[in-house]
């Protein structure tokens, strides 16, 4: 009886789109940009160089969230027959890369940082062509979202500038004032991590508060969705870095390096190319208030059995 009423309630959601100003929009890819670069900050070329050092976890990272966690995703707004919008939002979410968050909740879990942060400068720059390869590919396989993919003009080299702006110039900018001057780097990322951070929470809290009747109305739809596609995030994570033969602490950087997405980049794309469409704005804006709540949450109770272990 569940997932009839879900789509019976969700039948408008695809034709509803949240309002985000022009001006709000550009504020938004500063803001992700910035995050970029303050993750870069703290990325030197040795993270990079890590995939000759350690090329297994890495590269069963690269599958888990490039190939698995999409086609996991596609399979779940199938199985939850969820409406385009939100579908589209899912697949989109699974997509994105980690961000530094994963890195700080992998310390908190007492988990393997050095590799957390390798897979992030990895997966981050892979983003920039796999991103809208990758969701054209998987939304194209979704029977709810491709009508509304069909009536998006989402071309590929535009989709890929428009990602090389957000996230490669930062990154790369970042990358190389580490290189050059460290101790300028180690500073500013101190800073223009956190600071840029509560901006983007800023920023989605405000678009929720200016959209409040769109939110009150569809984000109950919305929690369903973003609940067990996080838990499956989480478990295809830890399963995969257990099946494969990886130690404790990796596994512990796997679960967050496949669980925490950046969404931020997610809703630029949303509202770039998709004009707000609700259900995919709903989706990206939830899971990047969500995935923390429920990483440090993950990451307490490692914490606390680590503690226990060695008591």
């Amino acid at each position: 009886m569940l997932l009839p009423l879900v789509t019976a309630l969700t039948t408008d959601i695809d034709h509803i789109n949240i309002d985000f100003s022009s001006g709000a929009q550009t504020v938004l890819k500063i803001v992700i940009a910035t995050i970029l670069f303050g993750i870069a900050l703290d990325i030197e070329i040795s993270d990079f160089t890590a995939v000759v050092r350690r090329p297994f976890p890495i590269l069963v990272g690269v599958v888990a969230q490039f190939l698995l966690l999409p086609a996991l995703t596609l399979l779940l707004a199938i199985v939850l027959d969820v409406r385009g919008s939100i579908a589209l939002g899912m697949i989109l979410v699974a997509c994105c890369p980690p961000g530094n968050v994963s890195n700080i909740l992998t310390h908190r879990a007492g988990g393997d940082v050095a590799l957390s942060v390798s897979m992030t400068a990895i997966s981050n720059l892979l983003t920039i062509v796999m991103l809208p390869v990758n969701f054209a590919f998987w939304a194209g396989l979704s029977p709810a979202g491709d009508d509304l993919l069909r009536d998006v003009d989402l071309d590929p080299v535009k989709t890929f500038v428009e990602i090389a702006l957000v996230i490669g110039l930062p990154f790369v900018a970042g990358v190389t004032i580490n290189r050059l001057w460290p101790r300028v780097a180690h500073r500013a990322h101190t800073i223009v991590g956190p600071v840029s951070f509560v901006l983007l929470l800023l920023i989605i809290v405000l678009a929720f508060i200016g959209n409040w009747d769109i939110f009150t109305t569809y984000i109950t739809l919305v929690l369903l969705a973003v609940f067990i596609q996080h838990l499956m995030a989480l478990g295809l994570g830890y399963g995969v870095a257990r099946a494969t033969g990886l130690p404790s602490r990796s596994r512990k950087a796997m679960t967050f390096e496949v669980s925490v997405r950046n969404t931020g980049l997610g809703l630029v794309l949303v509202f770039v190319y998709f004009d707000g469409l609700g259900g995919m704005a709903l989706v990206a804006a939830w899971w990047g208030l969500y995935d923390i709540l429920a990483g440090l949450v993950v990451a307490g109770v490692w914490k606390r059995r680590t503690a226990e272990v060695a008591a």
